[in-house]
C-alpha cells in the first residue's frame, strides 16, 4: 500500500550494495521526513505506444532534495522506506526498493516472489522529479522513457 501507510516488503535480500536490513513492520508516513514524496511515472510515447500508456507505470516513494532530485543523504538514513511498485496491465504489481549502486547511480531492486533483475534508472541522480519531466529506465536491457505524471506529499 502506498498512501495511508507503506506496506512491508519481503525479507531475504542477497544484494551486497546499499540495501539495509528489511523490517517486517509497516512504515507509517508520519515517521518519514517531510521531503518524502510519492512519485508516479507513466510510460511516455514510444513505438507500440504512440500515446504512451498510463497503465504501464511506477510508483516511487523517496525523498527529494530542494531541487527535486533524489536525496541520497536522506535515502541512506531511510532506505527501507524508499519503495517502488511496478504496475503493468494484466499483471500483479511487483514491489521493490530504490537502491543506490556503486558510483552513485540508482536502480530498482526486486526480491521475493519475482525473479526480476534490477532495473536501472538512467542518470536518476541528475533527474528532476517534477510533473511533466521525463526519466528513463533500463528494463532488461531496453531503455524506456517515462513521464513524471504526479508528485505528492506523503
Amino acid at each position: 500500500m502506498v498512501g495511508g501507510g507503506i506496506a512491508p516488503m519481503p525479507a531475504g535480500n542477497k544484494e551486497c550494495y546499499a540495501v539495509a536490513k528489511i523490517h517486517q513492520k509497516p512504515i507509517l508516513n508520519t515517521s518519514l521526513p517531510a521531503q518524502f514524496r510519492q512519485i508516479r511515472l507513466v510510460l511516455a510515447r514510444e513505438p507500440g505506444h504512440p500515446e504512451g500508456d498510463a497503465e504501464v507505470a511506477y510508483v516511487i516513494v523517496a525523498p527529494l532534495d530542494p531541487e527535486d532530485r533524489l536525496d541520497a543523504k536522506l535515502w541512506r538514513k531511510y532506505r527501507d522506506a524508499c519503495r517502488i511498485v511496478r504496475q503493468r496491465p494484466g499483471q500483479h504489481d511487483q514491489h521493490g526498493y530504490l537502491v543506490q549502486r556503486p558510483g552513485g547511480g540508482w536502480a530498482i531492486h526486486y526480491h521475493g516472489e519475482t525473479n526480476h533483475p534490477d532495473e536501472v534508472g538512467y542518470h536518476f541522480a541528475n533527474e528532476r522529479f517534477i510533473v511533466g519531466e521525463y526519466v528513463s529506465i533500463n528494463e532488461g536491457g531496453k531503455m524506456h522513457t517515462y513521464r513524471v505524471s504526479s508528485v505528492s506529499y506523503i
